[in-house]
């Protein structure tokens, strides 16, 4: 039996989804890229794959719709405490004071790699409640996959995927509806959701705090170093970077601080005037 993916096959298309996106896709998970082709192939009604990957030459759409599927999109609300611990107890009280002494009186994040939403709005939520009257929050949040982010900028959430979410949060930002609750008003008017693909510049300037969490797993060193650099351009003088648990910047060349909190780790870019 001849196997659906030859090995020039496989070396093209994950080519052009690592030049695309930073994707990378090594021999072990080859069949995860398998799986989603031939989903691909049978949707889009092309019969071989080379005919798909001259589809993907010439059809941008059908490449967004391919990366979109090979994207993972595991999220919930309050996903790892930790962080938000730190970022309520530590970065915040942190960025507060340095605000203060500029003048400034707004708080920029960027949720970067955001999927469904979950992140974006756990951050707006915590910046409602724990910035002073006289300041405001905004989040942008982007993605590589349109289908998370219409979910996403809809904002409703079946019952089951709240969880996690304290009971206070839940009474005062979200509002039950049949088998699900809807993201509330006032939270989804600080988040803007965009489509974004991190090998290029987001556009970005002066951001407070970037979470980019479980996102350069994916990617390989050159990849990483890339985004970790444009992250640095968007960022501002006195600022803070969120990578996954699993995720480190040691051994890359860069200038972020690592730091250690009581409730978890991250990076800072601080700059002085």
């Amino acid at each position: 039996m001849e196997d659906f993916l030859t090995n020039t096959e496989f070396e093209q298309i994950r080519s052009l989804i690592y030049n695309e996106s930073g994707i990378h896709f090594s021999e072990s998970n080859r069949t995860i890229l398998e799986s989603r082709l031939k989903e691909r192939l049978r949707k889009a009604q092309v019969d071989s794959v080379s005919a798909y990957y001259a589809m993907l030459n010439k059809d941008k759409e059908e490449l967004k719709i391919l990366l979109d599927s090979v994207t993972t999109n595991l999220t919930r609300f309050f996903r790892n405490t930790a962080h938000f611990q730190t970022f309520e107890h530590y970065v915040i009280p942190d960025l507060l004071e340095y605000k203060k002494q500029t003048g400034e009186k707004t708080v920029k994040i960027w949720s970067a790699g955001c999927s469904t939403g979950e992140e974006p709005y756990t951050i707006a939520v915590l910046l409602k409640e724990l910035l002073p009257p006289d300041f405001s929050g905004e989040v942008v949040a982007s993605d590589l996959s349109l289908k998370s982010l219409m979910t996403a900028k809809e904002g409703f959430y079946p019952d089951t995927r709240i969880s996690g979410i304290p009971q206070q949060y839940i009474d005062k930002y979200f509002e039950k509806k049949g088998d699900g609750y809807q993201v509330n008003r006032e939270i989804k008017e600080m988040v803007k959701f965009d489509y974004h693909n991190l090998k290029h510049d987001s556009g970005l300037r002066n951001l407070d705090v970037v979470f980019c969490r479980n996102v350069i797993i994916y990617f390989d060193e050159a990849a990483q170093q890339a985004v970790i650099d444009l992250f640095w351009l968007d960022m501002s003088p006195h600022s803070y970077l969120f990578i996954g648990h699993s995720e480190s910047l040691f051994g890359m060349k860069t200038q972020f601080e690592f730091v250690k909190t009581d409730w978890s780790t991250l990076y800072r870019k601080f700059i002085d005037k």
